[in-house]
């Protein structure tokens, strides 16, 4: 007769690949979070909004510097003023087309240039300068902060795959148990010691087995597909991470929201986005002020306004320009981006709640599975004890057919729930880190350049 197979082996095997999978050239977590930060298409989306960003300060600058204006034309002009009447009534006429009526047509030509310097003009230019300074910041903080939910991804995907190939890795064992059950049935039934049932009952369980091996294998491959929309490449080979201990998290709830209101990038960007809309606000008021300008201008002329000859001119002056009335646009654009401001503030004060949401959804999530696996395992480790006890109390007659696979069926779906819930458990830990804004940081992973916020945009 032949035995059953050695059950404590197996969950040993199984309990071994969920605590470490590492291979010399396998692929660790701070790898495939590194890889996805760098080439996801989310996170170059915001790096290159920033970097146009900073192109709008440098062309709002621009507003500080002397502008220089050069023009020059050639054609025909027909003229009819004083000057044409004048000439015609000198007898000039033989030199030019005169048409009649005291009018010429001469050959016009244009030179001309013209600098002019800005001298005040409301500081609107200024406030335009810093408004683009503010949204640079906002744009390196956005993209910190999406770099920081992207890795969140890519660990989510990173632990799925492990979690589905630990479950796998199951279910193969626990159709390799139930295979060898139904040997040995097959074994008593040819000595005529089984029963029909016996047999039938094995093969309709065998048939289950099967079954739930093929949806494993095709969740498998579904969170593999999604590794590799969220990564970039096939996951090959992985290492189990251990995630972040106790001492890396904060000691309470209060503590993580304190944490994740002083430095999540999200939160950071919305503060930035109302400074730029009290910016843009200050540039509306511009409008309302006069503004002077410094013009210098050369222009050397010919066959001006039916003049004949040279009509050159050189000037310096100092521009004064005030709009008294302008239909009541200017006093609407500073009331519009008032209300801007307000809704600026209003999604930063959004956004506080959703990350505070978010860090006590984490926390609850991780205190939740951190309580529930001890018992988790202990029903685990006592149910593969009942199945063993089961395996030889068959053996000895002592125990049905239909106990040893009920106590199979409790074992497999008791690991099944702890592998489950040991992952989820790791996994809320990573997700309160994303949440405070410091995973990136706990993983060793060089955050984008675009990122990163000088001293001068704050």
């Amino acid at each position: 007769m032949k035995k059953l197979p050695n059950i404590s082996k197996i969950t040993m095997a199984v309990a071994a690949a969920l605590c470490v999978q590492s291979p010399a050239f396998a692929q660790t977590l701070k790898d495939a979070v590194d890889q996805t930060v760098q080439t996801n298409p989310d996170v170059r989306q915001e790096a290159n909004q920033r970097l146009a960003n900073e192109e709008a300060v440098k062309g709002a600058r621009g507003g500080f510097f002397p502008k220089v204006d050069v023009g020059a034309g050639y054609g025909r002009e027909w003229s009819k003023n004083a000057t044409t009447r004048a000439l015609s009534v000198a007898g000039t006429a033989a030199t030019n087309k005169y048409y009649g009526n005291d009018g010429y047509t001469l050959d016009r030509r244009e030179a001309n240039a013209t600098l002019s310097q800005m001298l005040f003009d409301g500081f609107g230019v200024s406030s335009e300068v810093d408004r683009n300074k503010a949204r640079v910041e906002s744009a390196a903080y956005k993209t910190a902060g999406t770099a920081e939910y992207t890795a969140l991804r890519a660990v989510e995907a990173y632990l799925n795959v492990l979690r589905n190939r630990d479950l796998v890795r199951l279910t193969k064992a626990n159709v390799e148990y139930h295979l060898k059950v139904q040997d040995q049935i097959t074994v008593r039934s040819g000595g005529g010691v089984g029963r029909k049932s016996d047999q039938e009952q094995v093969e309709a369980r065998v048939g289950l087995a099967r079954a739930n091996l093929v949806s494993a294998e095709a969740n498998l491959r579904d969170v593999e597909v999604n590794y590799l929309r969220t990564v970039g490449a096939k996951p090959g080979p992985l290492v189990r991470p251990n995630g972040p201990t106790a001492a890396e998290l904060p000691k309470t709830e209060d503590d993580a929201i304190k944490i994740a209101v002083e430095n999540h990038p999200i939160l950071k960007s919305a503060t930035a986005d109302v400074k730029a809309a009290d910016y843009q606000r200050e540039a509306a008021k511009s409008f309302m002020y006069p503004r002077f300008d410094v013009e210098l201008g050369w222009g050397n002329n010919e066959d001006l306004d039916g003049q004949p000859g040279p009509n050159d001119e050189r000037y310096a002056m100092l521009r004064a320009r005030w709009n008294l009335f302008k239909g009541g646009s200017d006093y609407a654009r500073i009331k519009e981006t008032g209300y801007l401001t307000s809704v600026a503030t209003e999604i930063a004060n959004r956004t506080r709640r959703q990350v505070e949401e978010s860090i006590s959804l984490s926390w609850n999530t991780m205190y939740s599975a951190q309580n529930a696996l001890p018992d988790l395992r202990q029903h685990f480790e006592k149910s593969v004890a009942t199945r063993n006890s089961f395996s030889q109390q068959f053996i000895l007659g002592q125990r049905t057919l239909l106990d040893l696979l009920d106590s199979e069926n409790e074992a497999f779906t008791a690991e099944q729930n702890y592998i489950s819930r040991n992952y989820l458990e790791v996994f809320a830990r990573y997700r309160l880190l994303a949440d405070m804004g410091q995973l990136l940081s706990h993983l060793g992973v060089t955050p984008p350049e675009e990122s990163l916020v000088v001293a001068e945009q704050r």
